[in-house]
């Protein structure tokens, strides 16, 4: 090993639930896939890495909710997710693999919709026909070598032989040496079937039902729902109310914002549409008599408005186009999108604010705007529709506007802002100003007809879509590049917003008119409600309904009015006569920016060197492979144990199959390249106590799994390929086990080789065991150090873990057994003579109890893990070899891996790596050194052979700001002062350096200072170290360090009460103009104005 540096829920009986995420090994069929297979399955879900040619999809397929239409229909740039693979896994030839190193698994994917199509029947038929051919013994199975040459020859892959040699060690999982037709059929089948079904699990969502509901301060129909930047909730209803809710629904602000216009008028204005103007901290508003109002969104105070509209805007949108740029945009009755654009946004504004005032608020018509001298703004009118306008937006993305309507020739258009230069309508323009330029002072008369008039984009500078029945809602994703449309016929649309011919696909289900749609792009969902208050959510990729909500079970009543879907909070407010909220169950996180290898805290963690992919399982009955050299994700199957936690695991000694111990009190063999459950291992009946540790040993060319727990007794189980039985019962147990055995649980057990077994309980107790006899060999209990207080109620008596130093295995008088307890101390044993102890030591001044070790195969170092996350290396190289020793070893590195208890690692000696897993459900790989490289599940691949790529000199976000991570320091612990600290090396020479200072005394006492003070008088003194000395004793630097550090401390914190902030609150009052400077006096005489006289 290389020296360390020091720092400068039903559930199949024989296979469990599998989920594959983002990366699969490569498959030895990619080169002959189905034409049915896609390449990139889930990398980069919804992401544009994943985003490619469209492949062709299948034939009149179809489902319950959505269809996909024939080949020659265009398809979104983003391509589906396939559900199947192919035939076999490992050996498609790739040029960014051929020149590196020889690895068992590079990134590739492919998957596919149905099972049927996971398998191309051509290829299937050849192989077995050359499994038939390459039978010589006539036995029915292969060997290795004669695999491989089918492969080879009926593929016609020339790729290198260890990727075939891992997908037979994957379906030989009993190590027998060779393979049957029916083994590999099994294998591939077990596999992609898994893989299916963890793909449609892995899309699964839901929300809390039933909706939380509130009353409304509305009593007007709410006309728009929207949310501002902090996700609260903004309604607007007719009258002009306007309220503001949370994300828990809560009301925290409601106004009437026109009562004051309305008070004087026998007939009160109606609001027809509302949006949120939100880098200038307004609010604009339509209103029924033409108007487009503006007003603060802090005070609710107007601010100015847009009077003389043709037309009512039935609907707003607003969107900024650049710096102190905008777009103001409304559709009305005539089917027309009028545009208003702003080039000077905040100095418009306030010009608008000086105007005069007409009810009340500063009113500009739309003819100045249309005709602004200084060409600020400008008005833009297209006809665009034969019916009403019903909703409209601006992409900037697109650099167009789209527009709906009920019309069906019209149904969906997407027209530029401006249109292309027309010459001879210009020149008419041109020339109709020039007929109508006057003499007079004030200049040329304004043409009323050169902005009322109505426009027809030109066919270049606009898409049309025609839909039956017209569309009534809709929503575009650049990301997903898809428009989704929907409206009276029940059916929500998937466009390609280049192929206005045909939709992609369709989406069937709703039983009523669609009345509002949203595209989540980072969730890859459609969100869809109709007007039965039936909510769907619908997957983008397969095109399929993942929920339907009814209303028997969000409890929602009343006519729809408006609907509003916030990405922020992922959650669906749709109002009634009442305020509802759908809230999507997501499980929360401490940190967003902390990566995470599981959802649930991580029990354990292997390296498996037959493959070089590491294992890990948690709390949830998950277990995932991850390749070693890169940290990428490559296939995870749940439910394990059902909805019991894994909390044992261990391979068999080729490593091919893994043993899994949970909750539940069973053992479960597993081939996990496929989640095939090979066989169960069950104590006696009623017998479900827990699975604290397993061993897998093998003795006497006779193979046994031997498992410890909360039943306190040790369970062997048999491991032979002649027993059939799925559920297997272990041996008889040990006499001594049951009449002289451990009084407490079980917590760890570790083996040696020849015959060697030791056992460690919650009491304390060490029980060394023969394995071929089952007798006990010694009790080792340790003895209570002097100066140890306990810090736990029942004393810290428990062992968690026991390692055997092997290579120290035959030599009875060193230390042979290392236990990590109990009292937070380590001891090491000798296990021979009745057992006695050779050393024992405390890990680190917080005195945290070690939770696991692991030490390398020389038996030079050992890492511990403790309860609070903490590494540490000892050098142990001739430690407790010769006799007892009462010092504890070199500690050579320590650092912070978690902020939870390490309950697994594994030291990977070839590479100088080691896996640490915690509770904070992340499993990392450091140096040993204490180099982090990286955390499985992060986005960033490493290179276990390229430093490069570690994320060193980087650590742990969720490490860095923990408090426990700070060094110890006297100011840090409250011990010393800043002060005492600063000043701590000059007091201790000014008080023990007395001798030195006698010395030179009378050197000092010459050294005079002559100093002059500003009197000139000249005074002589001595100013020596004594001097000094006195000075600073009496100085109150304890009094006065750190005042402002404390100040910082426990200065008050301002609480968040929601809704808008005190800077949103504050008024805001226009200021009075400059007055115009006097004009200066006139004198007739010419002399100086100021008197001066020379």
């Amino acid at each position: 090993m290389p020296p360390v540096k020091k720092p400068g829920r039903i559930i199949r009986p024989t296979s469990a639930t599998a989920k594959l995420e983002s990366y699969i090994p490569p498959s030895v069929l990619d080169d002959v896939r189905p034409a049915t297979a896609a390449a990139g399955l889930f990398a980069g879900e919804g992401g544009p890495s994943s985003r490619g040619p469209a492949p062709p999809s299948r034939q009149g397929a179809q489902s319950a909710w959505g269809t996909r239409f024939r080949d020659d229909i265009p398809k979104p740039d983003e391509q589906p997710r396939r559900l199947t693979l192919s035939l076999v896994d490992g050996l498609a030839d790739r040029p960014e693999t051929a020149a590196a190193r020889a690895r068992l698994t590079t990134p590739a994917a492919s998957s596919g919709t149905k099972i049927e199509e996971k398998i191309n029947l051509e290829h299937l038929h050849s192989l077995k026909k050359s499994f038939e051919v390459a039978d010589k013994s006539g036995t029915g199975t292969l060997t290795l070598e004669e695999f491989k040459e089918v492969i080879k020859n009926s593929l016609g892959l020339r790729r290198n032989d260890d990727q075939i040699t891992a997908l037979f060690m994957k379906i030989d999982s009993l190590s027998e040496g060779k393979i049957a037709w029916d083994e590999f059929c099994t294998y591939m089948q077990l596999e992609y079937a898994e893989k299916e079904d963890a793909y449609l699990r892995q899309k699964e969502v839901s929300f809390h039902t039933p909706a939380m509901i509130e009353s409304t301060p509305h009593r007007e129909t709410i006309l728009r729902i929207d949310n501002m930047s902090d996700g609260i909730f903004v309604a607007v209803s007719q009258d002009g109310t306007i309220s503001f809710w949370n994300s828990q629904l809560d009301l925290k602000r409601t106004k009437t914002l026109m009562s004051d216009q309305n008070i004087n008028r026998q007939k009160p204005k109606w609001i027809t549409d509302m949006v949120l103007m939100q880098q200038y901290n307004k609010i604009i508003l339509g209103t029924g008599d033409r108007e487009i109002q503006f007003y603060e969104s802090s005070t609710f105070e107007p601010y100015c408005q847009v009077s003389g509209l043709e037309t009512v805007p039935l609907k707003l949108a607003y969107c900024p186009t650049g710096y102190d740029e905008c777009l103001i945009m409304y559709g009305d009755v005539d089917g027309c999108v009028n545009i208003i654009v702003i080039y000077a946004t905040g100095e418009t504004l306030r010009t608008w604010k000086k105007m005069p005032k007409t009810d009340g608020i500063a009113s500009v018509t739309l003819e100045k705007v249309a005709h602004n001298v200084n060409g600020l703004t400008k008005f833009i009118r297209w006809k665009v529709h034969e019916d009403w306008v019903l909703e409209l937006r601006y992409y900037e993305e697109l650099r167009s506007i789209i527009s709906c309507s009920n019309h069906e020739n019209t149904a969906l258009v997407i027209g530029s802002t401006t249109g292309s230069t027309h010459v001879e309508s210009q020149l008419r323009e041109i020339k109709e100003s020039l007929n109508n330029f006057s003499n007079d002072k004030k200049g040329p008369k304004l043409s009323q007809q050169n902005y009322i008039q109505t426009k027809r984009r030109m066919d270049s500078d606009q898409t049309v879509f025609k839909v039956y029945k017209g569309v009534k809602t809709f929503d575009f994703s650049k990301d997903k590049n898809i428009i989704v449309t929907g409206g009276m016929d029940r059916i929500v649309r998937i466009w390609n917003p280049y192929v206005p011919s045909k939709p992609t696909g369709m989406l069937r289900g709703h039983n009523a008119p669609i009345f509002y749609l949203s595209i989540a792009a980072d969730e890859n969902r459609i969100y869809s409600i109709s007007t039965d208050k039936t909510v769907r959510v619908w997957d983008i990729k397969d095109q399929t309904c993942m929920l339907t909500l009814r209303p028997k079970s969000h409890k929602i009543r009343g006519d729809i009015q408006a609907c509003h879907y916030n990405r922020v909070t992922r959650s669906l407010a749709i109002a009634t006569d009442q305020m509802a909220l759908l809230n999507q169950k997501v499980k929360p996180q401490q940190y967003a920016d902390i990566v995470i290898t599981h959802k649930e805290p991580v029990h354990c963690c292997r390296y498996n060197a037959s493959f070089k992919q590491v294992v890990t399982c948690s709390d949830g009955s998950a277990v995932k492979l991850w390749e070693f050299e890169t940290g990428k994700p490559v296939f995870e199957f749940s439910q394990a144990h059902g909805d019991n936690a894994i909390t044992a695991m261990a391979f068999d000694n080729t490593g091919r199959r893994l043993i899994t111990g949970g909750r539940d009190g069973k053992l479960k063999v597993w081939n996990y390249n496929n989640g095939h459950c090979l066989k169960t291992l069950e104590k006696e009946e009623d017998n479900t106590e827990e699975i604290t540790s397993i061993n897998y040993i093998e003795m006497n060319r006779n193979r046994y799994i031997i498992s410890v727990g909360w039943d306190r007794r040790i369970n062997i189980f048999t491991d032979s390929s002649d027993d059939f039985h799925h559920v297997q019962k272990p041996l008889p147990k040990w006499q001594d086990d049951v009449n002289h055995g451990h009084k407490e649980d079980i917590l760890s057990l570790a083996s040696a080789p020849p015959n060697l077994l030791a056992s460690s309980s919650y009491d304390g107790e060490i029980i060394v065991w023969n394995l071929v006899s089952g007798h006990i060999y010694c009790h080792l209990i340790s003895p209570k150090p002097q100066d140890y207080q306990s810090v736990a109620l029942d004393g810290d008596n428990s062992i968690c873990k026991l390692i055997f130093l092997e290579d120290r295995a035959a030599n009875k008088h060193c230390a042979q057994l290392v236990a990590s307890g109990p009292r937070g101390c380590i001891h090491f044993w000798n296990v021979y003579n009745g057992g006695e102890l050779l050393a024992q030591f405390s890990v680190g001044s917080n005195r945290a109890a070690v939770s696991n070790m692991v030490a390398s195969e020389d038996s030079t170092m050992l890492f511990t893990g403790d309860a609070i996350g903490f590494v540490h290396c000892w050098k142990i190289d001739g430690y407790c070899l010769r006799g007892k020793e009462s010092e504890p070893p070199e500690l050579i590195i320590s650092w912070r891996a978690h902020v939870q208890s390490v309950t697994s690692m594994d030291l990977v000696e070839e590479h100088g790596l080691i896996l640490t897993s915690s509770l904070d459900c992340t499993v990392r790989l450091w140096t040993i050194e204490g180099e982090y490289v990286g955390t499985f599940g992060q986005q960033e691949p490493w290179d276990v052979y390229n430093k490069a790529t570690f994320l060193h000199p980087m650590v742990p976000y969720d490490v860095l700001v923990d408090p426990q991570s700070l060094p110890h320091h006297p100011c840090l612990d409250g011990k010393l002062t800043a002060a005492q600290v600063i000043h701590a090396e000059s007091l201790e020479n000014g008080e023990n350096d007395s001798e030195e200072e006698e010395e030179e005394e009378e050197e000092r006492k010459n050294d005079a200072v002559n100093i002059t003070n500003y009197l000139g008088v000249r005074t002589q003194f001595v100013y020596d170290d004594n001097m000094i000395q006195e000075e600073l004793k009496g100085k109150p630097y304890d009094d006065g360090t750190g005042k402002r550090l404390r100040h910082e401390k426990h200065k008050p914190r301002p609480k968040d009460r929601g809704g808008p902030n005190a800077y949103q609150n504050l008024k805001c009052f226009d200021l009075d103009d400059t007055p115009p400077p006097s004009a200066p006096t006139k004198h007739r005489d010419k002399t100086d104005p100021f008197d001066f006289e020379i």
